[in-house]
């Protein structure tokens, strides 16, 4: 399995439709986890820390909504609610709690992958602030659809969790973003070996980039604060003219 598919956590309780949105997911190159509860749900997120979530409002424990607040408590990964509710008071409720995107049920498969393509475009790691979703400096490049990194145009084995701070410190980059705001946005919790763990992910992420005194020193080190990726290079004047 590669370490850098996508993650996506399916809560539904309805076995057919789990099933047939697991095996959609899979063939198109996703992880699918599933859970049939609001309960298994939320301690599969916790634990998986997915990159998109496909969820029921329907569930026999808990309303989804209550999923929703619960997620949003914390965490911005994408949530694309899948329900039989059509009423426009549902619809708008799942939204303002933070719901990213609405499907009724009966749906379509080309429009479930569409749904989801365009969900982790926008999610913190999906580089949708980012004008081509491709992430360019001093020779360091990210492409966030492909979730490859390069150096110099030979690409870097990362794995799923480097791959995941070298993209959230991009999308911040020119600013120090504490240990606390990493150790959060990558494993949830701030705890001190969490920390530990981000120290050692970014010695070897440094590694694996090539990083030494005076080269290739994209991600700096602001000692007992925190981590700063240098700036995305300026772009080229004919390039945003053609955005307009």
């Amino acid at each position: 399995m590669s370490n850098n598919k996508f993650k996506v956590l399916i809560i539904e309780d309805e076995a057919n439709i789990c099933s047939f949105i697991q095996t959609l997911l899979e063939t198109n190159g996703y992880q699918a986890l599933v859970a049939q509860t609001c309960m298994m749900g939320m301690t599969m997120f916790i634990s998986y820390n997915p990159d998109l979530v496909i969820l029921d409002l329907g569930l026999p424990d808990r309303d989804g909504l209550d999923a929703i607040r619960s997620i949003r408590q914390k965490y911005l990964t994408p949530i694309i609610v899948l329900s039989a509710r059509t009423t426009e008071r549902d619809k708008i409720e799942a939204l303002d709690l933070g719901a990213n995107d609405y499907i009724t049920k009966p749906f379509g498969t080309g429009e479930l992958l569409a749904r989801v393509r365009a969900a982790l475009r926008v999610n913190r790691y999906g580089g949708g602030s980012l004008p081509g979703g491709v992430f360019s400096a001093q020779g360091l490049t990210i492409n966030y659809e492909r979730r490859k990194v390069f150096v110099d145009g030979q690409e870097v084995r990362l794995t799923q969790t480097e791959y995941n701070i070298v993209a959230f410190l991009s999308e911040h980059a020119g600013r120090v973003m504490t240990y606390a705001a990493i150790v959060r946005a990558i494993w949830g919790d701030t705890d001190a070996s969490s920390t530990k763990k981000l120290q050692v992910n970014m010695a070897n992420i440094r590694k694996k980039l090539g990083s030494r005194p005076g080269s290739n020193t994209y991600i700096l080190n602001e000692l007992g604060v925190g981590y700063r990726m240098i700036e995305e290079d300026a772009k080229p004047l004919e390039s945003a003219e053609e955005t307009k």
